[in-house]
C-alpha cells in the first residue's frame, strides 16, 4: 500500500494472497492443477526448497501459497498451511510436535474428532492424553507434567460453549516449554488474533467460514515461523495436502468472510436473544450473550461472535418428541458441519470425561445461517408448536 499504515482486516480480506502481475493481470489467483514441477537445471533440482518453493504438487501448488498467505496475514501469522481437511490439520498439528513418551493436555471440550484421533491414534504410538476442565485457566499449570508438550485449547468449547483464559493458559504452558495450539474454527482469522493471545499453531477447519458456503472440505494451519518449520516437515510427510479447486474455493470465500460473518453475527444474536424468552428453552450457550458465564472472556479476546450456539431445552426429550419438533423444518436441516449460508440443527450429546456434563435438558446445537431472522424465528416457532403438540 502507498501508505505506511497497516491495512485494516477487511482489506486484508480483499487484497492478501493476491499477484495479478504475475497472473497477467487476472484478479483471482488461477487454479494450478499440478503433481510434477520440472527444474530447468541440475543444480535447481538438487537444492529444491520445498518448505518455499513450488517444488512438487504435493507440497504446494500456487493456489494453495496464496490462500496460505491471505489466511496468515488476516490473523496476523508469519506462514500458514493448506490441508485436505480441518481433521487433517488438527492430525498434522498433533503429530508435528509429539513423539513416543509425550503428553498431551487437550480441553475436555474439543472437538469429538480431535479427542478421538488422541485416544485411538496417539495413544497407539505411546503419546498420552489428558483431558482438563476446559474453565481452569491458569491452574492448568498443575497438570502440566515434564513431558508434555502440548496444550490444546478450543474456545469456545464445541457443542457446550465454554470460554476458555487462553493468555492464562498460554503463560503457565510456555513456562513450562509446551506449546498452545488452538481450534479457531468458531473465532476465524477475523475475531480471534490467536498470536496476541499467546497462541502457538492455530487450527482452522476451512470448510466452515472460510469456504463459507458448504462446497468444500479444507484445514488451514497458522503459526510464526518459530515452529512453521517443525510444522512443515509433519505436513510434507502426512500426505494431507489441500486440492487446489478447494484452495481457490476457499480464496473466494475468505473475500467474502468479513460481511457474511456481521450478519451470521446479527443473525445468531436476534435468535439467541428470542429464544432465551422462550418456555421450551432452560438456556442458551451463545457467548455474545451477557447471560453467557464467558461472556467477560469473549468480550475481552474476541471481535466478534458467529452463527453457531447451542440451547438446552427444558427437559429431555425422546427422539419421537425431536423428530417431530425437527423433521419438518422449513429453513433449519439437519446436517453436520457448519460456517456456510444455511441454517442447521442438531441434537448433540457431548463425551466428557474431566467434566460433569449433566445439563436438566436435551442439547441442540444451531448454526444460524444468512436467510432473514424473522423466518427463521417463524421456523423455529412452528417447530415448538409440534414438540409442543407431540408431548
Amino acid at each position: 500500500m502507498a501508505n505506511e499504515k497497516e491495512p485494516r482486516d477487511e482489506t486484508k480480506l480483499v487484497s492478501g494472497g493476491r499477484d495479478p502481475e504475475a497472473n497477467f493481470g487476472i484478479v483471482n489467483p488461477p487454479v494450478y492443477h499440478a503433481s510434477t514441477v520440472l527444474a530447468p537445471t541440475l543444480a535447481a533440482w538438487r537444492t529444491r526448497d520445498f518448505m518455499n518453493d513450488i517444488v512438487y504438487g504435493r507440497v504446494g501448488t500456487p493456489t494453495q501459497r496464496a490462500l496460505e498467505e491471505a489466511v496468515a496475514l488476516v490473523e496476523g501469522g508469519d506462514r500458514a498451511i493448506a490441508t485436505a481437511s480441518g481433521l487433517g490439520a488438527i492430525t498434522v498439528a498433533l503429530t508435528s510436535f509429539t513423539k513416543t513418551g509425550d503428553h498431551i493436555l487437550m480441553t475436555d471440550s474439543a472437538y469429538f474428532p480431535a479427542r478421538a484421533f488422541c485416544n485411538n491414534v496417539l495413544a497407539k504410538y505411546g503419546v498420552e492424553t489428558s483431558f482438563y476442565d476446559p474453565r481452569i485457566g491458569g491452574g492448568i499449570a498443575e497438570l502440566i507434567r515434564d513431558n508434555t508438550t502440548i496444550v490444546y485449547t478450543e474456545t469456545p468449547g464445541s457443542l457446550t460453549f465454554e470460554m476458555q483464559d487462553i493468555p492464562a493458559i498460554a503463560e503457565a504452558a510456555h513456562a513450562r516449554g509446551a506449546i498452545v495450539m488452538h481450534d479457531n474454527t468458531w473465532g476465524t482469522p477475523l475475531f480471534l488474533k490467536s498470536f496476541e493471545k499467546g497462541i502457538d499453531v492455530s487450527i482452522h477447519a476451512a470448510t466452515k467460514y472460510i469456504v463459507g458456503h458448504s462446497d468444500a472440505m479444507l484445514g488451514v494451519l497458522v503459526t510464526k515461523n518459530e515452529h512453521f518449520e517443525t510444522l512443515f516437515k509433519g505436513f510434507r510427510s502426512s500426505g494431507q495436502h489441500a486440492a487446489p479447486d478447494d484452495c481457490y474455493l476457499a480464496l473466494r470465500g475468505l473475500r467474502t468472510m468479513g460481511v457474511r460473518l456481521k450478519q451470521h453475527q446479527e443473525n445468531a444474536l436476534t435468535l439467541a436473544r428470542w429464544l432465551e424468552g422462550r418456555p421450551e428453552i432452560g438456556q442458551v450457550l451463545y457467548p455474545a450473550l451477557e447471560s453467557h458465564p464467558g461472556h467477560d472472556l469473549w468480550k475481552r479476546d474476541f471481535l466478534g461472535s458467529t452463527g453457531l450456539f447451542s440451547v438446552i431445552l427444558d427437559r429431555h426429550y425422546d427422539d419421537d418428541a425431536l423428530g417431530a419438533m425437527l423433521d419438518h423444518m422449513d429453513l433449519f436441516a439437519m446436517g453436520a458441519s457448519w460456517g456456510g449460508y444455511e441454517s442447521l440443527i442438531l441434537p448433540g450429546a457431548p463425551p466428557r470425561t474431566a467434566t460433569n456434563w449433566d445439563p436438566a435438558g436435551t442439547l441442540l446445537r444451531l448454526h444460524v445461517g444468512l436467510e432473514h431472522s424473522d423466518d427463521l424465528i417463524a421456523d423455529l416457532d412452528a417447530a415448538f408448536a409440534r414438540l409442543k403438540a407431540a408431548t
